[in-house]
Formats: structure tokens, sequence, C-alpha cells
């Protein structure tokens, strides 16, 4: 019986045995894939881990890696995957990873002819084979994460509050307005308005591609949004293409004041904080 249980788990007790030489191969192979995105150095410290959370369920198999057991090991992979995504490595170089020990194992018992021993990698094949998979869908993910991070960065940065005066705020869009953008847009405005204590804030389209019913009702509810900050706005930027879009559509601004321009809109701004502009003479 003490025969057959040693038998059973030659596979552990020979990774065990020869973990030095194991970890290195796998470095080796692994480090072909990646093509000198990782150092040999930095290899060998996540694999050496994840190997020693990873031997005591050698004799384990791919059906049950989303169990408790397999907690360390997913935990370490969530990891790596999520390193290497942010590092610009694709998820075949991720994965591949956990693939290269596969081949390390097999070379280390490749003259052994025990046909027990040779079923034993076969589930250890298959554990690796649900490993590398678990490790695509958490790279997949965290790359996910990675561009929505990166979308909300650039609508922040594509959607500027500036203060052309004293009380007097603008927010110029350009490109294409949709709902996120619209609550990005609404919530930079509000909190510059409570900052700054601004009563007037423009809005300006020149650079937003067209005009449809959806845009303007987010429009709308942006100037919502400010009028319950006491602050008054205006649009700007009213093409002659585009008012002609707004007639044929049938939208309504109410009593929202809009203007062609930017400069003409802060002309109305100013005059309503009682500045008038006058053209200077020249002499």
């Amino acid at each position: 019986m003490v025969a057959g249980e040693e038998n059973a788990h030659r596979l552990t007790a020979l990774l065990r045995e020869q973990a030095d030489t194991v970890v290195r191969r796998w470095v080796e192979i692994a480090a072909a894939e990646v093509r000198g995105r990782s150092t040999h150095a930095e290899l060998e410290r996540d694999f050496r881990e994840l190997f020693a959370a990873l031997l005591p369920l050698a004799d384990g198999d791919g059906r049950d890696v989303g169990g408790a057991r397999f907690d360390e090991v997913r935990s370490q992979l969530a990891e790596i995957s999520r390193v290497r995504a942010r590092g610009g490595y694709t998820p075949t170089e991720t994965a591949s990873s956990v693939f290269a020990l596969k081949q390390s194992a097999f070379e280390l018992a490749q003259n052994d002819e025990d046909p027990d021993l040779y079923r034993q990698l076969i589930r250890f094949s298959g554990l690796l084979d649900a490993l590398g998979l678990y490790t695509f869908d958490t790279y997949t993910r965290a790359r996910e994460e990675i561009i929505q991070e990166q979308s909300e960065q650039l609508l922040e940065l594509t959607t500027p509050v500036v203060k052309l005066w004293e009380g007097i705020l603008a927010v110029p869009l350009v490109g294409t307005l949709d709902s996120a953008r619209t609550q990005v847009v609404m919530e930079k405005l509000l909190e510059a308005l409570v900052e700054t204590g601004s009563e007037h804030a423009i809005i300006d389209i020149t650079g937003v591609l067209a005009v449809d019913t959806q845009v303007a009702q987010h429009l709308l509810k942006t100037v919502v949004a400010a009028r319950l900050m006491g602050a008054e706005c205006t649009i700007s930027g009213i093409r002659p293409q585009i008012a002609q879009t707004i007639v044929e559509l049938g939208i309504e601004f109410g009593d929202i004041a809009t203007k062609a321009s930017l400069a003409d809109a802060l002309r109305h701004a100013l005059r309503r904080e009682g500045v008038e502009v006058v053209k200077g003479r020249t002499h």
C-alpha cells in the first residue's frame, strides 16, 4: 500500500527533488517566448513563487482549478497577468509562460518508462492547460480595465473647463458628445462652478461633429445641472449647418441663450456681468 501511494505521487516527488532544474528550464523556455521583455531574474522570481504554490497541487487536474485549493495559485497568476497586461505583453505570451512548465516537466521524465508517471504527467499537463486559460482570461479582463481607465483619462483631457473672465467659465467640446462624455462634462463643469463661484458658463460646440436629438438632450441636461448650481449657460458654436439641422429636427432649446461663436457668447456673458466691450479706435 505504501509503495502504491509512493508510485501514485511519483511526479510530485520528482518535481520536488528536481525543483531547481525544473524552474531553470521553465525560465529558459518562457524567456524565449517573451523575447527579452522580462529578465531571467524576474521570471525566476515569479516562477519560483508560483512553483512553490503549485507543487502541493500537482496531483490535481483541470476540473478543480476554481476551488479553494487553488486560491493562492490563482492569485499569483492574476497578479502576473495584470503586470503583463500593463507591460504590453500579448495574451499568448502571458499564457505561454504557464504552458512552458509542461515542456520542462516532460523533459524531466522523458527517459522514465513508468506508465503511472506518464499518466500523472498527462493529468499535470491538463492542470497547466486550465491554469493557462485562466491566465488568458485574467489578462483579458485586466486589459479591458486598462482600456476603460485610459478612456476615462482621455475624456478628462479632452473636456477642459476654462476660466475666460472673472465669473465666466467655458467648456470647449470637440468630437462626439455621448452619454459618458456628457457625464464628465457635467461633473467637471459643476465642480468648477463650485470652486470659482462663477455664475456664467459657456458650452462651446464649435468642434462637435454633428448635433442630433441625443446630443441636444445631453446639452440640455448639462445646462439644467448648471442652473441648479445657480449658473446661467450659453451654448456657442451654432454654425449654419448645425442651425439648419436643429430646425429640421424640431429641437427646442427654450430660453437657453445660443450664439454663433465663442466670442459672441463671451460678449453676451460680459454684458450680463455689467461689462461693455467696445472696439478701440486706432489713430
